[in-house]
């Protein structure tokens, strides 16, 4: 009864429009006072569940993304990209992909990509006689890298939802090959959809202004670099890589490009704040909420109702996929995250998929329900910029959504994409 008390409170919270993190708060309550234990429990599991050194690195993640916003590095990454794919057919579209990417890498998070490339490219994409449906099922699709980047807030809140099964070098490694193949997909279905619409080619520039752009956008760019190759060699701790991607976004928009006012850096400092008082609320009402999930053994249940429709390896990953695509479609990154690792991960383990392998499928499963409503953060934020319904966007999805679930099922079945580099790098 404990347990139908905290998964139907839950899903009927949500279903009246309570915010996620009270809907997973209120039914946990429910589900210990059920269980006749102390309120006590639940501020325990929550102080313990934020009390980690290794979060300090998700609000200097999240204030690293916020003062590159800020700072303009957007638009240099707008002009090195136009400059070396503007003259492929559709090559706004194309354009905007390889700056979604670039700026995703900077950023680490898909709703600031969204935000920022969305500002710049989708009113500039409109302008020039480009449907306003492409121009935002281009950005949002393609910001969606942004969660697979070093710069991830969510790869931390992973690795320590895993429960150490994890490194946080492993994963950020494991990242950088499922995010070029998103990129290669997402550039595909830009490119198709852009020839069947008969959209312009534009004109090559020359290598000289590709390098004259991409002189100038390779500051901003280099903050990624810092952070793979700081961890990766063991320089640094992500915590600490985290911090020093703050003052080097710093250094850069303020002495070097001269881009960042005070306002600008309060806004994005205040922002910060916000972003991560919302995260850590996540983390800390999910850890009362995973304890009871590892409590009530659900875990172990869904495994076997699973096991009992089949035990095929396949079968089983497909099901995982559409069960956190379904939930990502009504929860957050964080909130998925939290939740559904410590059911899946082991039911996965068991099936013989690695815990960094998971870790990109989740991540993608996630990125994914980002574009689809009712939730659908970033595609509510493109839909507002390109001034155009969602359901006029959604009409038109679909061979975006089929890069995105093409990505997803390479990802998911072939483990060499995810687990050649870290074994390579972390040998």
């Amino acid at each position: 009864m404990a347990l139908t008390i905290l998964s139907v409170g839950f899903m009927a919270f949500l279903i009246i429009g309570v915010p996620v993190a009270f809907a997973i708060g209120l039914s946990a309550i429910g589900a210990i006072m059920y269980e006749d234990l102390p309120i006590a429990v639940a501020f325990q599991q929550m102080t313990s569940g934020m009390n980690a050194f290794s979060f300090l690195a998700i609000p200097f993640f999240i204030f690293t993304g916020e003062l590159m916003l800020y700072g303009g590095i957007a638009d240099r990454i707008v002009t090195f990209a136009k400059s070396l794919v503007g003259h492929v057919r559709g090559g706004l579209g194309m354009s905007n992909v390889v700056a979604c990417t670039l700026f995703g890498g900077v950023s680490g998070s898909p709703v600031a990509d969204v935000s920022a490339m969305g500002s710049v490219m989708i009113p500039m994409m409109k302008r020039e006689g480009y449907d306003a449906d492409y121009a935002v099922n281009v950005t949002t699709h393609a910001a969606l890298v942004g969660a697979l980047m070093p710069t991830s807030h969510n790869i931390i809140i992973y690795t320590l939802a895993a429960g150490g099964k994890v490194s946080i070098a492993a994963l950020i490694a494991a990242g950088v090959i499922p995010a070029l193949i998103l990129t290669v997909c997402n550039l595909a279905a830009a490119y198709l959809v852009a020839r069947s619409r008969g959209y312009p080619s534009g004109t090559f520039p020359g290598w000289a202004i590709v390098g004259r752009s991409l002189a100038a956008a390779l500051p901003g760019l280099f903050v990624v670099v810092l952070i793979i190759a700081g961890i990766l060699s063991g320089v640094f701790t992500a915590t600490e890589s985290a911090a020093v991607a703050v003052l080097y976004a710093l250094a850069l928009t303020v002495f070097i490009y001269r881009s960042l006012t005070f306002d600008q850096f309060v806004r994005a400092a205040a922002k910060a704040v916000k972003t991560t008082g919302i995260v850590l609320l996540l983390i800390g009402i999910s850890a009362t909420f995973g304890y009871l999930i590892s409590f009530y053994g659900v875990a172990e249940k869904t495994g076997e109702m699973m096991a009992a429709i089949s035990t095929d390896p396949w079968a089983i990953f497909l099901m995982v996929n559409v069960i956190l695509f379904l939930l990502g479609t009504f929860l957050d990154m964080a909130a998925t995250i939290l939740i559904c690792t410590p059911i899946f991960l082991p039911i996965c383990m068991q099936y013989g998929m690695s815990p960094v392998q998971f870790g990109i499928v989740i991540l993608l499963n996630c990125a994914l329900g980002l574009n689809t409503p009712p939730v659908g953060t970033t595609q509510f934020i493109g839909c507002a910029i390109g001034q155009v319904s969602v359901g006029t966007v959604m009409r038109t999805i679909w061979p975006f959504y089929g890069a995105l679930i093409a990505a997803l099922a390479l990802v998911t079945y072939v483990p060499a994409f995810s687990m050649w580099l870290p074994s390579v790098l972390l040998n």
